[in-house]
């Protein structure tokens, strides 16, 4: 019983001293990490998705067999020339 308790402490010490425990026992360290985590995931998501858009918006604008997804695929990419021209 008594190497039984030791083991556990030995464990349980061994996860206080973890990494993930050590940055949630601070308030502030927590905080900072989770802003740096979300700043991350925002700018991940804002980059993926203008790139998966980008080319979407381009293999339309490409189809010319179909004269209505053509000219409005051709007008997105006009528009997004003009807004990355404009100062």
């Amino acid at each position: 019983m008594a190497s039984e308790i030791a083991a556990l402490r030995a464990e349980v010490a061994h996860l206080n001293a973890h990494r993930f425990v050590r940055i949630h026992n601070s308030i502030p360290r927590l905080l900072a990490f989770n802003f740096a985590r979300g700043a991350a995931f925002a700018l991940g998501t804002l980059l993926g998705a203008s790139m998966i858009l980008s080319a979407l918006a381009w293999t339309i604008s490409q189809i010319e067999f179909l004269p209505v997804i053509g000219e409005w695929g051709a007008e997105i990419m006009r528009q997004i020339e003009a807004a990355t021209d404009a100062p």
